[in-house]
Formats: C-alpha cells, structure tokens, sequence
C-alpha cells in the first residue's frame, strides 16, 4: 500500500512539473508550432511614445529570432517625444534590412507615430485611419500673474543667459522665442527629410503636405504617405508574402509583461509634470 502512495505522489509531481514547464514556455515566450512554415512576429507600438527601450528591446527579440521570418508592426499611437520616435524610426529601418517589418495603422499613427511607420517596408492604413500630423510642436505654461495674485515669490539663479527660456514664471523674450522657434524649425526639417525620402517624395511634394495637419487614411493614399487601404488581416498577408511564407502563418505576439507601478509611474510621470510646470527642456520638444 505504501509503495502505491508513493507511486502516486511521484506521478502527481510529474504531471505537475510538466504542468508548470508548459506553463513557463507560455510566460516566457516560447515558439509555437508552425503553421505555414513560418511566424510571423507581432510587435504593437501603442498610445504616447515617451521611450523607445522597449520597443527596441521586442524588435531586437524579434531580429534574432530564425523562427520569425517578417513583423508585423501595429500602430495605435498619436505620437509623443522626438528622440525617442527617431530612435525607434531608425530600429524598424535596421530590422527591416534584416527582415521584412510590414506598418499597420489602426485608429491613430499621427506624428511620431506616423513616423515609426516610415521605417517599414510597406505602410497599411485604414480608410478612417487617423495618421500624417508631420509637424513639431513645444508646450509652455505662463503662471506669472497666477503666483503675483497667490503672492508666491520665484527666483531663478543661473550661469547662461538662456538657460531658463520657457520659465513658467515669465514671458519668452522676443529673443527666446525666436531660438526656440529655431529648434522647432530645425526639428520639423530632420522630420520632413525622414519621411520624403522613405516614401520617395520631393521636397516640393513633402514641403506642401507637411504643415502638421492630419489625413485620414484614404487621404493619406492619394498623396503617397502609405502604400495600400487594408486593416490587419490584409497587412499580415503582404507580411507573409513579403517573407515567402507558404499558407497561413502563426501568429506571435512580442510583448514584455509591465508591472502596475511602471505603467503608472514611469511611462506617464514626465508627461504628467510637463502639464503641471511647463517644462521647455528638449525632451518637451513633441512630434
């Protein structure tokens, strides 16, 4: 008797371990099956850019991986901070030179947004798509008279003459405003050469579209910005075209699991206190 209970406690602990080596393939990724002869890895590029880390982290998994033969990159995102954008621009052209990165847009891939898509091979919109927005801008708060009527007194002490253009506590002088027009200008100039020779446009064509406005993405077509109207199915085929996947490929999802505390702190403090003080260093800078 007792060496059945044994028996069964040690086939208990087998199933378990089996149970829990599935799991941890499950959690950390591992590859399924092909379907097709090939996977197609699926990298999402979604809300407010503020850090390209992650997204170059997922796109560098997905270059080294023999498995995954083209990316599918989704695009839900309005843009957000200028460095970060051209850092993650110049990875979907680096993997893309590797294997074929496919841009799909969803609802909104305006500015930085719009921006990452360029790296791509080919560009999927939506007809309602929201994208384009090919433009800079810069948010400054004016507090002064706000602190004058609180009767809450602000010093500055500084070792550069223009080492606090934007303070809250103050206009911009004519003087200040025209150097951080210049930034803006010469910003928008990096942006509108990204684009015109991604998607092999003149400077004249790209001069007349890129004013900051938004297309739709039938708009968008008609004027060269992406390649083709189709939603996810369709961008996932030219993937697998693009790959030579035979039949239907398998689908794989490239994500890196983030706790509640970064997502509530670290992703959203520095816009939270670019609304509260106005801050004008180069990270306030925006696509």
């Amino acid at each position: 008797m007792r060496k059945v209970i044994i028996g069964i406690i040690i086939a208990v602990a087998l199933i378990l371990m089996v149970f829990a080596m599935g799991m941890c393939s499950s959690l950390f990724g591992s590859r399924r099956p092909f379907s097709g002869g090939g996977e197609i890895g699926l990298i999402k590029l979604e809300d407010m850019i503020v850090t390209a880390d992650d997204f170059i982290e997922r796109m560098e998994e997905a270059r080294k991986d023999d498995g995954i033969k083209a990316i599918l990159l989704r695009i839900d995102s309005p843009g957000g901070s200028v460095a970060a954008s051209q850092e993650i621009f110049e990875e979907v052209k680096k993997v893309n030179a590797v294997k074929p990165v496919i841009a799909s847009m969803g609802d909104v891939a305006a500015s930085g947004g719009y921006y990452a898509a360029c790296g791509a091979r080919r560009i999927f919109a939506n007809a309602g798509t929201i994208t384009g927005s090919i433009g800079v801008r810069m948010e400054h708060m004016n507090i002064e008279e706000l602190l004058k009527w609180a009767k809450v007194s602000h010093e500055t002490f500084k070792s550069g003459k223009f080492k606090d253009i934007g303070a809250f506590d103050r206009q911009m002088t004519p003087e200040e405003r025209e150097i951080v027009q210049g930034v803006l200008s010469n910003l928008h100039e990096q942006f509108k050469k990204a684009v015109a020779e991604s998607r092999h446009l003149t400077k004249e064509q790209i001069d007349e579209i890129a004013d900051g406005r938004v297309y739709s993405g039938e708009q968008a077509l008609k004027l060269g910005l992406v390649d083709e109207l189709g939603g996810l199915a369709v961008a996932t085929a030219a993937a697998a075209n693009a790959a030579g996947v035979k039949g239907e490929p398998s689908i794989r999802k490239i994500e890196h699991e983030k706790g509640l505390f970064y997502r509530l702190f670290s992703e959203n403090a520095d816009l939270l206190m670019e609304k509260i003080i106005g801050r004008t260093n180069t990270d306030s800078y925006k696509f």
